[in-house]
Formats: structure tokens, sequence, C-alpha cells
């Protein structure tokens, strides 16, 4: 695939570079602020772009603008935002406009080179990924109502195993069912978090929303 990196620190930069072209894909930018971003991907038109959060001057949410501006604009290019810690409303914010060619990862998991690689492959093929700790930060609830409290344990894997951006059969692969019994969780979730048949909605972006805004 074609690539565009937008990451300030030099070595994670220089490193991904390497991987990315050992891997046989072509890095056709790489820099270390998000000013030139979107330009740089509006002239190029890469297939993903790999953007840190936080980017010079002011080290704030440079990255995520540019990634959200990105996906409004080139909906066909997949956005991969690297980030330092579990932050949700960059999650959902992240999310706002669709589920497709989206991923987003603790830097920590840049480590894990079969889990990045596999992550961009996922954006590129079209669907997503989300970084299992996120999902699993976010998990964690206050005293207040809950409104996915009416769900199973087997609802709820299959409902977080969906926010991590896997497909019905990957989900069905992780947690040992069916795909039938997959469709049937899902559809149960959806009944659940009153996720009507709406035109123009998808009911599995509107869950994974839910989810991460509860």
């Amino acid at each position: 695939m074609r690539l565009i990196l937008a990451e300030d620190s030099t070595l994670l930069r220089e490193g991904l570079v390497r991987l990315l072209v050992e891997e046989g894909h072509e890095v056709l930018a790489a820099f270390g602020d998000a000013t030139t971003l979107v330009e740089e991907v509006g002239e190029r038109r890469p297939d993903v772009v790999v953007v840190d959060v936080r980017m010079p001057p002011t080290h704030t949410d440079e990255g995520l603008r540019a990634a959200v501006e990105i996906r409004e604009r080139w909906p066909g290019t997949g956005v991969l935002v690297l980030s330092q810690y579990v932050e949700r409303a960059y999650t959902t914010e992240l999310l706002a406009t669709g589920a497709e060619r989206v991923g987003y990862l603790l830097k920590d998991r840049v480590a894990q080179v079969e889990e990045f690689l596999d992550a961009l492959d996922r954006i590129h093929a079209g669907g997503a990924a989300i970084d299992p700790e996120v999902v699993r930060r976010l998990v964690v609830r206050t005293t207040r109502v809950d409104p996915l409290a009416r769900l199973t344990p087997r609802e709820r894997a299959v409902l977080e195993a969906l926010a991590q951006g896997h497909t019905n059969t990957a989900i069905g692969q992780k947690l040992h069912l069916s795909l039938s019994s997959v469709e049937k969780h899902l559809n149960s979730v959806f009944d659940k978090l009153e996720l009507d048949r709406t035109n123009g909605y998808s009911r599995r972006i509107l869950a994974v929303l839910r989810y991460l805004e509860s």
C-alpha cells in the first residue's frame, strides 16, 4: 500500500518507514508535523495515512484535527491515528463519520509489529482497527445508569470485538462462535440498545459509538 506518515518522534517515524518499506509498502512522505499533512494527502492521495494525535506546534490535537479533515475530504483514504494515552473523546470523534478505513492505536501497540501491520491491512481493506486496550479501558463503568447493562456477558464480548473493528467472521474466530451465533448476538445487541434500521445509518457504527460513549 501507499502511505504517508506524520509523527514528531524521529526515532519512531524512521523506524516505521524502515518497517513499512521492508514489508513491501511505499512510503510517499514522512514528516514531524501536521501542518502540511492535509496538503500532502490532497496531492499524493495515499491509501493510508498514519498520524500522531499530538503534533507540533502546540502538541495538543493537531494530528487528530488533520485526520478528521482527511476523512471528511477523502473518505476513500484510510486513517490510522496513534496516541500515547487512551482518550475517549478522540476515539468517538474519529468514528463520528463512520467506522470504515479508520484506526486508533496506542503507541505501545506499534512495537507489536504483527498487530500494527494487521491494523494497517484491515484499514486498507475498508475496515476498522481500534486498540483492544482502548476498548478495555472504555468498558470501565461508573455507578450511573449503564445503557449496556441489559447485555449478557457474551453480547458484551461480541460488542467489544465489534468496537475493535473485527468483522463477523473474525469475531466468531476470536470468541469461538459460529457465524450465525455472532449474527444472532449482534442483532440482540442492536435490539437492546434500541438501534432501529434507519436509512443512512449503520447499526454497527451506532452500536460502537453507543459503546464508546457509555
